[in-house]
Parts: structure tokens; C-alpha cells; sequence
């Protein structure tokens, strides 16, 4: 006879069988009734006649596996149950919202990282209670997919040649650094930039004529979920994406900036040549607008060594297609995947011909399973007495290398791997800790969990309303706020970096600097909100000033205009005396500035914010490389100090404060949110439907 319920070890993840009747029913009868009966229906919310889970009731249930799980019901006052007794209701719950949503859009609240924090922070780190039975820890066997970034990344390595790690140049960006967003905020690989001698147009003309190929993979905006199994796949729309762009990819690979232009001539280090040749009419956004240099800028794979000589040669053929696999999946072709590929390939060329059939068939290995996932799939090892099987050889290479870095692992752990010296705990230890010490082996991954973390990038991607942002102080002209607030996450990167480094205190320190890295346009960001009467002085002090300006000016028309009217004489009687020209000319320029300095108006101005002197030496941040357009954002930075009293730490910095507000202001909710669940470590259910949440009105408040 099995034991009652109540005397069988818990086990965290396995399904709890019990019926609703026996096992749920009775926790509602014990715990809620009490407040959500018939009578007192708290919240508007009657259980009484709550039947098993369907999908009529699956909103409810899951409002009360969220108010369960966090311990916010029943509420303190109320008798509460046992450890072991609400956390088998919560996994029942959570197992008949997965069966009864299974076909209907599935239930994976329980599996979002912000619900992580659900977990009883006693129950985590203190004693483990009675009637828990814990199983040894692992994790299934999975495939993640890789992020929009990583996979930008790997396709930048084919066809850019990105500058190697200079130590006495620490923060501009370098191989290995992941491909930044340029100064719109679009994640894109580039062809060519490094090449370009001259375009027409401005920066608009410029990004539209580039060859460039926005990332194909999705990825929610908000941070966590970016390949978490079960929430991302490949699905057929990005598949053909990548399929054209690969074709792209390779013919670049290929052939260089000769694959982007329509004249041959727009390759040369005489642009004046190109200028003979080139289509009369305006060419701003137009891809033969473009000259390029004859330097190659690019990596010569042996694609380029198959396709520069014609005929086809099965060694090269060979070489190409285990380059390119080695280069997209991290990790050598195992025989019978270098002779199914080159079968692919060489069928292809057999019915469209070498050039076609090439890139055809070369396309196919950016499919590759495991070119958009990282497999964790034990596909080596022997399962040890508890059933658990370690990862092994490529698998636990591979995630060593993906913990840190998003490019292909360097030689050391390459050749470690291949001679079998990935196996262990201890060869898990060496490999991180060499890399760990080598900064020319650039670590992005890190960068990105504070990313994750502080949610400090998004900032640019708030879109504002045009007249609540002038209000602030900041510019709302076109798109120079969205421009500073992408600037600002590479300057907050750079300081949490030097944070980093130093390693005292990290998180202490990244909550309480008063240091901040920043550009000239950040001393409206980091200013002191004025008061009234801070504004009308400022507002008369311009004023004052702008009016000795004019006066300054007026005087200086009529004593220009004293001292011109004997020269103009003068110049007519000596028509040949050049000195004299020159001497009316000058005199004629500055009378001309001086009237317009005389009979200018005054601009209105901001005086809502005294901006912050932001001084210090000079530094620099990793941004999108200079050659990425007139409009591309600067790596120079100063390392200052904010004025004292004003702010401290990053929750202070713009790229925080703006990425956790809204359109039209401030949100104390969002920022709030944030420090109960990642900084103290808390959790927040959703918002009841009975609750009216809003902020109240109080014009007059900080919501910093």
C-alpha cells in the first residue's frame, strides 16, 4: 500500500501524481477558502467553485501558482502551509498547466528566468527541511541556440578581418569583441567598410548604399530569454534568410568588394579613375556610389583559393567546405559530415555549373544543426551509478568556449579537445583559468551577463515622446537622444569593465562609483535638475549676457562702418593698391559678422538642467569601427568623476534610467520591479485584475 502523501519524500522536478479532488482541492479548502469563499471573495475572487484544471480556468490557476509559489498567499496572518505542502501544489499546478496548454500555446511561465526568483531564498541556502529528497544536480540533455550576437559574430569572422588585441589600446574594440550595434541601434554585419576610399552623400547615403545583412535570428528584447530551450527555434522564414544571405557571404568570400559593384572600375586607389566611367545622376544610397580601395582587407579561406581558378578540384572542393563548417559550427566535420557536404556541393555543381552550384551548396552548411544550436547532448561518455553522464570532448569544449567568448575556440583548447584532455573537472579548470588570464583573448559573454543583468543597453530602443523629452533638457532633435543613449551603453560597458579588473567588491563598487565614463554630449545627462529659482537666475544671466553681446555688436557695426566709408574712398582713388583691398575686404567680413551679431534673436534654451563638468583622462570604449559611416559613434571617452552629491553608481547613470522608463516620463514601477527581483533577489507576481496600478500624480516628485 503506498504511503499517504504527506510521509513520501518530496522530490523538486519529478511530477506530482495526485488528483485534484484528494490532493488540490483540499489545499484550497485549507488555505484560501478562508478569503476566497462565496461570502468574502477577496479581490473579487471566489474559489469555491474552481474545478480541476482546463483551459476555461488556466488564467486563474496560473494567478494562483504565482501568488502560491512567492509566498504572497496565504498572507502572513493567515495559517500558512508547510514547505513540502506548497511546493508539491505548485508543481502539481504547474504539471496540468503544461498537460491541459500542451496543444494551445503551452504554459512556460514557470521556465521564464524572471520566475527563477520564485524559489524560497531560506529553502535555497538554509537547512534543507524534512520530507525534501534532493536528486543528484544535472541538467537535461538540450540544444541551446545560438543569440542574434553570437551569430552575427561567427559570420563577421568569414568576411572581416577585425584589428588584433593591442594592450597599451585597452577598451577599443578588438577580434573576439562582439560586433556592436551601429549609431541606430541595428545589429548588421558590414561588407567592405574597411576597403571604402569614398562614397557620395552623407551618413543616411551611406548606410543605405553599404552591403549589409541584418541579423536573421529573433531574440525577445528583453534579456534572459535569448536562447533558453523551448522558447527559440529556427523557423522556416529565418532559415530562407539565411540561406540568401549566405549566398552573399560566400560570393564576398570569394571574390571581395568585386561580388558589391557594378563597375570594375569602383575598385582602384585612384577614385578620380571611377569618376570617368561612372553613371551620370545622383548616386547617394546607390551601391555605385561606392569606391573601393585594392587592398584586401578580408580573410582568404579557401573559398577564395576554390573559386580563383577555374575548373573544379576536389581537394579545394574538399578544403572549402571543412573550412567553412569548422568556421560556422566551432568545431571540425566528423568524416561522414565532410563526405555528405562535398556530395552536396557536388551535385549541385553538376546541375548549375561551378559558380552557381558552390554557393549553393556551401549555403547548406549555415543550416547546419549545429551552426544555429550548441548541442549538449552527452553524445559521448558512459552514465555514472546516479544516471548522470558528463559532457565530454567537443560537447564540454564547446561550452567552456560559449561561457566566455563568441568566436571558435583559440588553438590551446582546440588541440586539448582533439587529444582527449576534456574530460575532466580539472580540465575544465585549466582551460578557464588560462583564458580568464589572457586579455588579447577577448571575453564577451562576460560583459553580457552584466548586461543581463543590469538591463543597461536598452535605453536606445525607448522610444520617446518628442515633447516630454525636450522638457528633460536632452535634445530631441532627429535621432541624437537615441544616438546618446547607444553611445551610453558603451560607455557603461567600459566602466563596468574597469570595475572588472580591478576585482574588489564588484557588485558594491558597480552600485556605489561615483566614477563614470562618458562623452561631452553626457553633460546634459548627468546635470542637476534646477530649481525655479535656479532657472529664472540662469534665465537672466543668459539674458544679460545675450544683450551685452548685441550691445557689444551694435557698437561695433558703426565704428566698422566709420573706418569703411574713408577706405571705400580711398580704394576707388587707388584702384591697383592690393593692400588696401585686402585691408576693405577684412573690414567688410567683420562688419557683416557683426550685424549678424547685431540683429540675431534669441534662441530659447533649456535652463531646466545645470549640465555636469565632466572631466578626466582620456579613454576609450568598444563602438562600431570608424569606417561604418559619418554617423558612426566615436571610442573616445574621458573617465570622469560626478559632481559630489549627485549621483552614485549605475542605477544613477542615464543608460540605466532611461532603459527602465517609458515613453512619456520616468517609471518607479519598472525600476522598482527591477530591484526587488535582481538586486535583492525577490519576486513579484502579476498584477492582480482587480488592482488598478498607477503611479500617482506628483509633478513635483523625483522618481530617480
Amino acid at each position: 500500500m503506498a504511503a499517504p502523501p504527506d510521509e513520501r519524500p518530496y522530490v523538486p522536478g519529478e511530477p506530482v501524481e495526485e488528483n485534484f479532488e484528494e490532493f488540490a482541492q483540499l489545499f484550497l479548502e485549507n488555505h484560501c477558502f478562508d478569503c476566497h469563499d462565496d461570502t468574502t471573495t477577496e479581490g473579487d475572487l471566489s474559489l469555491i467553485g474552481l474545478g480541476p484544471v482546463d483551459e476555461s480556468n488556466a488564467s486563474v490557476w496560473k494567478s494562483i501558482w504565482a501568488q502560491v509559489s512567492l509566498q504572497e498567499m496565504p498572507p502572513p496572518k493567515k495559517v500558512r502551509p508547510e514547505v513540502v505542502e506548497r511546493l508539491r501544489f505548485s508543481d502539481w499546478i504547474v504539471s496540468e498547466l503544461r498537460r491541459v496548454m500542451k496543444d494551445k500555446g503551452g504554459f512556460r511561465a514557470h521556465l521564464d528566468p524572471h520566475k527563477g526568483n520564485f524559489l524560497s531564498h531560506d529553502l535555497l541556502f538554509g537547512p534543507l527541511p524534512e520530507g525534501i529528497q534532493l536528486m543528484p544536480t544535472a541538467s537535461p540533455a538540450r540544444l541551446w541556440r545560438v543569440t542574434p550576437q553570437e551569430h552575427i559574430t561567427r559570420l563577421n569572422e568569414l568576411i572581416n578581418i577585425e584589428p588584433d588585441y593591442d594592450p597599451g589600446k585597452p577598451g577599443r574594440r578588438t577580434r573576439g569583441d562582439v560586433v556592436p550595434t551601429n549609431h541606430g541601434g541595428e545589429l548588421k554585419l558590414y561588407f567592405g567598410t574597411d576597403r571604402i576610399l569614398r562614397w557620395e552623400g552623407g551618413t543616411v547615403a551611406y548606410a543605405t548604399a553599404v552591403k549589409s545583412v541584418p541579423v536573421v535570428l529573433s531574440s525577445a528584447r528583453k534579456h534572459g530569454l535569448e536562447n533558453y530551450p523551448g522558447f527559440y527555434s529556427v523557423n522556416s522564414a529565418e532559415a530562407t534568410q539565411i540561406l540568401g544571405k549566405a549566398r552573399d557571404i560566400l560570393r564576398y568570400m570569394a571574390y571581395g568588394p568585386m561580388s558589391l559593384v557594378g563597375f570594375p572600375e569602383q575598385i582602384t586607389d585612384d577614385p578620380k579613375t571611377y569618376d570617368k566611367v561612372k553613371p551620370k545622376g545622383d548616386l547617394r544610397g546607390l551601391p555605385s556610389a561606392i569606391v573601393y580601395s585594392t587592398k584586401v582587407a578580408r580573410p582568404l579561406t579557401p573559398v577564395h583559393e576554390l573559386m580563383k581558378e577555374p575548373g573544379v578540384d576536389e581537394a579545394r572542393l574538399r578544403a572549402a567546405v571543412d573550412f567553412l563548417f569548422e568556421a560556422l559550427t566551432f568545431r571540425p566535420p566528423t568524416s561522414e559530415e565532410s563526405r555528405e557536404y562535398l556530395q552536396i556541393v557536388t551535385n549541385a555543381i553538376k546541375k548549375v555549373g561551378k559558380e552557381n552550384g558552390v554557393f549553393m551548396g556551401l549555403s547548406a552548411i549555415f543550416l547546419d544543426r549545429d551552426a544555429l544550436f550548441r548541442p549538449e547532448l552527452v553524445a559521448m561518455g558512459t552514465p555514472e551509478s546516479d544516471g548522470r553522464t558528463r559532457l565530454q570532448d567537443w560537447e564540454l569544449g564547446l561550452a567552456v568556449n560559449h561561457a566566455l567568448r563568441y568566436i571558435q575556440p583559440d588553438e590551446l583548447l582546440r588541440a586539448a579537445v582533439l587529444e582527449g584532455r576534456m574530460r575532466t573537472r580539472g580540465d575544465v579548470k585549466r582551460e578557464v583559468g588560462r583564458v580568464l588570464a589572457d586579455d588579447s583573448i577577448r571575453k564577451p559573454r562576460i560583459l553580457r551577463f552584466f548586461r543581463d543583468f543590469f538591463d543597461h543597453d536598452l535605453g536606445g530602443y525607448i522610444c520617446k515622446d518628442s515633447r516630454a523629452l525636450g522638457e528633460t533638457g536632452a535634445s530631441n532633435r532627429g535621432t541624437a537622444h537615441y544616438g546618446a543613449m547607444f553611445e551610453a551603453t558603451a560607455s557603461t560597458d567600459r566602466l563596468i569593465e574597469l570595475i572588472l579588473q580591478e576585482d574588489k567588491e564588484v557588485l558594491r563598487n558597480l552600485l556605489t562609483t561615483n566614477r563614470v565614463v562618458a562623452t561631452r554630449k553626457d553633460e546634459v545627462y548627468f546635470g542637476k535638475w534646477r530649481s525655479q529659482a535656479e532657472r529664472n537666475a540662469a534665465a537672466d544671466l543668459e539674458k544679460n549676457a545675450f544683450e551685452k553681446i548685441q550691445k557689444e555688436a551694435q557698437a561695433l557695426v558703426k565704428a566698422l562702418e566709420k573706418e569703411i566709408a574713408p577706405l571705400e574712398e580711398s580704394s576707388k582713388a587707388n584702384p591697383e593698391d592690393k593692400r588696401l583691398k585686402q585691408s576693405l575686404g577684412k573690414k567688410r567680413k567683420d562688419l557683416t559678422a557683426a550685424k549678424k551679431r547685431a540683429d540675431a534673436k534669441r534662441k530659447p534654451t533649456n535652463n531646466k538642467v545645470d549640465p555636469a563638468k565632466l572631466l578626466g583622462p582620456k579613454i576609450l570604449a568598444r563602438v562600431s569601427r570608424p569606417s561604418f559611416g559619418g554617423g558612426s559613434m566615436k571610442p573616445e571617452r574621458i573617465l570622469a568623476t560626478v559632481p559630489k552629491g549627485q549621483r552614485r553608481g549605475l542605477l544613477t547613470h542615464p543608460s540605466w534610467l532611461v532603459s527602465h522608463s517609458d515613453a512619456m516620463d520616468n517609471h518607479a514601477i519598472l525600476r522598482g520591479r527591477w530591484i526587488r527581483e535582481r538586486l535583492l533577489g525577490g519576486g513579484i507576481p502579476d498584477v492582480p485584475i482587480t488592482v488598478d496600478a498607477q503611479l500617482p500624480d506628483e509633478p513635483r516628485t523625483t522618481l530617480r
